[in-house]
């Protein structure tokens, strides 16, 4: 009995400092009670939540769909901070931000829809990425932020900080900065905890525990953010403050044609591009490689770099980015450099055409495939963004929608037997410039450009 009332004294007085420690965070709310779920709803699916040694637990259930404990309250700007800790290293989380609800979607079942931070215990490690949930998917995956991916640690609470200010989420976990998006959209709604659906009957019962729900929205004060962390910023042809801190700078104004001209003249082409609506696009002439406008290249150029672009395709569309673009080839047509290939995959024949895919969307055109998942591809007329890495050491990577499809060391045996078996074989040294120009293609197809952006790498 005597070792009971010291066990329960010593819970009690740990509770406390828990409460203690809560309240002393300056300008603090406690979002959770510790007692109910007052203030909170269940929406979507059938997984269970209760209250639990203070905290909130929730259960999967089998053969539900995503379900979500939310607050009654909608929040607009606000820090978020609390501890989450799950039982399975197969069955994900998240906390959804600023979202919404649809009781009509997933066919009168009911959707949960808007930004989510992600907490991913599985061997893929996107806990702190960036989801949009029912709507747009991946945002941020966290083969963005590679160097955060180990932040979380399964088998014990971790603590989650995500902070709402404007257009800008950021999120932490365990104090690792791990994710930044700029986004337009949502400018208020929901704060949720996810149960998410399962299949396999092993995963039913599978809990997972949150507790310490504190929200701050007076008074915000942004926090620092880890330098040279990517930003996926959805707001068009504007930079960050971050970024601008960070060394990015655009290639496009989205409003004039200045930083570019033809890959054949001095000058900017007088038909063939248009700038209008915040886009830089080649417009369509039938498919012919540089017959219209041309293509066009940067004025600067460059050694290593960390370039981004979004790209929108039209049906059929064949276009591309070059890098470490000389000139010194003199082509008669598209002017050579590595490609960053723009291509419909479904209609344009071209896809079918080299070797094991290698002319395919983002693949190293005729070099090397891109490893793509379906889900990572945005349809056509819609937006996807490319990313193009190449540091200092001549490594490089090729990323679509936040996912790495592709990397190679310029200059290496391994590149240049692929170049030997290429259509670029017939010119020395392909690819192995120390510096160039970037380029946009005219393919003779409709495709806009938007948010061209890079940071030149030391």
């Amino acid at each position: 009995m005597k070792n009971m009332k010291i066990y329960l004294l010593a819970m009690a007085i740990a509770a406390g400092m828990q409460t203690t420690s809560a309240q002393s965070k300056t300008g603090y709310i406690n979002l959770f009670n510790g007692k109910n779920l007052n203030g909170w709803k269940i929406l979507a699916g059938k997984a269970e939540y209760k209250v639990e040694n203070g905290g909130i637990t929730g259960t999967a259930v089998l053969n539900s769909g995503n379900t979500f404990l939310v607050t009654e309250k909608e929040y607009g700007d606000f820090i978020l901070e609390l501890d989450a800790k799950t039982e399975s290293t197969i069955t994900n989380s998240g906390i959804q931000l600023r979202s919404h609800y649809n009781p009509a979607g997933h066919d009168g079942k009911g959707q949960v829809y808007g930004r989510q931070c992600e907490i991913d215990p599985s061997d893929r490690k996107w806990s702190g990425g960036i989801y949009d949930e029912g709507r747009r998917d991946w945002l941020y995956p966290m083969e963005l932020n590679a160097k955060a991916q180990n932040a979380w640690k399964n088998g014990q609470f971790n603590h989650i900080k995500i902070e709402c200010i404007g257009n800008t989420t950021k999120t932490w976990i365990n104090g690792v900065a791990t994710a930044m998006v700029v986004d337009t959209v949502d400018a208020k709604g929901f704060i949720g905890l996810q149960v998410h659906a399962i299949s396999e009957a092993g995963q039913a019962g599978k809990k997972i525990f949150f507790k310490n729900i504190l929200i701050k929205t007076t008074n915000l004060q942004p926090q620092p953010f880890a330098k040279d962390v990517y930003v996926v910023n959805l707001k068009p042809n504007v930079l960050s403050a971050y970024e601008k801190q960070d060394g990015w700078k655009l290639l496009f104004d989205g409003k004039t044609n200045t930083g570019w001209h033809s890959a054949t003249a001095a000058t900017f082409p007088a038909k063939g591009w248009k700038v209008d609506s915040g886009m830089l696009s080649v417009i369509g002439a039938n498919g012919g490689e540089a017959t219209n406008g041309g293509d066009i290249i940067t004025n600067g150029q460059y050694k290593a770099f960390d370039m981004s672009f979004e790209f929108r395709m039209s049906t059929g569309a064949n276009s591309g980015v070059k890098y470490f673009v000389t000139l010194d080839e003199k082509t008669q047509g598209s002017a050579i450099g590595l490609e960053y290939q723009v291509l419909d995959d479904a209609v344009h024949p071209d896809a079918k055409l080299g070797r094991d895919g290698n002319r395919t969307l983002a693949s190293l055109y005729d070099l090397i495939p891109a490893k793509k998942q379906t889900r990572f591809v945005h349809p056509i007329g819609a937006w996807n963004i490319g990313r193009i890495v190449v540091l200092p050491n001549n490594h490089v990577v090729h990323y679509l929608n936040g996912i790495k499809v592709l990397e190679y060391d310029r200059g290496s045996k391994e590149y240049r037997d692929l170049v030997d078996i290429s259509k670029y074989k017939v010119w020395k040294d392909f690819g192995e410039a120390t510096q160039g120009h970037i380029l946009l293609q005219d393919h003779g197809f409709d495709v806009n450009y938007r948010n061209v952006k890079i940071k030149e790498l030391k």
